[in-house]
């Protein structure tokens, strides 16, 4: 299995506390060593690193470690593969171009007897992943209900992707983070969980490696950040816990 990690903020922020301990888990402290990939948004634009080899090994995600990048959404994954080989075109995350935005998308889980179920057209897979084939069926199964057209009101089609969703978690495990930049979706298969930081901010403490920082000292008391991961990150906070088939929508760091 694969791990994700995602924020959501109401102010640009970095995710460097998070992602040093979710990069520990690709080849340390787990064995997600068969690549790892980060997407940072930036009003409409984004900005992606993607590696075919460990995280906790890799130089590029070492940059991201010691370099703060600020962004208002970030979703990242950790890889081990179980459909298609180690390559670059297997990394996680995905993007792809919806109504002129860039929808990014990461899962974890395995999927069978998928292949007469994703059939596309217009959003073609580049890898040969079970995942990036569900993401293409996804938005292709949107632009077949809403049009080509960006509706005025999105939570209706967050709804829908829920729905699509479901029938995807028939297939087997599916675990997934969804965001057009704006909103931020997780959907539970089996491991998922989310915490929330917002005034009165506190330490946190990484479990993967041993890294305190005090959130006071790098915030201000307006400030909302929501982190979502497949496992709980920090071991002196309390995480919210998903179940089977929950799934929320997040934007500027709050529940929509």
């Amino acid at each position: 299995m694969c791990e994700l990690l995602a924020m959501s903020a109401n102010v640009p922020t970095d995710i460097v506390f998070s992602f040093t301990g979710l990069a520990q888990r690709g080849g340390v402290t787990g064995p997600h060593v068969d690549g790892w990939g980060i997407t940072f948004y930036e009003g409409k634009g984004s900005r992606t690193f993607k590696d075919a080899c460990p995280s906790s090994e890799s130089h590029i995600a070492k940059l991201i470690q010691s370099y703060p990048i600020k962004s208002e959404v970030v979703v990242s994954h950790i890889r081990q593969a179980n459909r298609g080989c180690v390559s670059l075109e297997n990394t996680h995350p995905f993007t792809r171009e919806l109504w002129g935005r860039y929808w990014t998308y990461a899962h974890n889980g395995q999927l069978s007897d998928y292949e007469d179920k994703f059939i596309v057209s217009r959003f073609q897979p580049v890898g040969d992943t079970d995942s990036e084939q569900a993401f293409c069926w996804i938005l292709e199964e949107v632009v077949k209900k809403f049009g080509e057209q960006e509706p005025k009101e999105l939570k209706p089609v967050f709804t829908f992707i829920a729905g699509l969703a479901d029938e995807i978690r028939a297939l087997g495990v599916f675990n997934m983070i969804l965001s057009d930049g704006d909103h931020l979706m997780s959907y539970c298969s089996n491991n998922l969980c989310y915490i929330t930081r917002k005034a009165p901010f506190g330490q946190a403490k990484l479990i993967d490696t041993d890294v305190v920082i005090d959130f006071k000292k790098e915030t201000t008391p307006n400030d909302i950040v929501t982190v979502i991961a497949t496992r709980p990150l920090t071991n002196n906070e309390e995480w919210n816990i998903l179940g089977a088939g929950d799934w929320e929508l997040f934007c500027k760091g709050e529940k929509v």
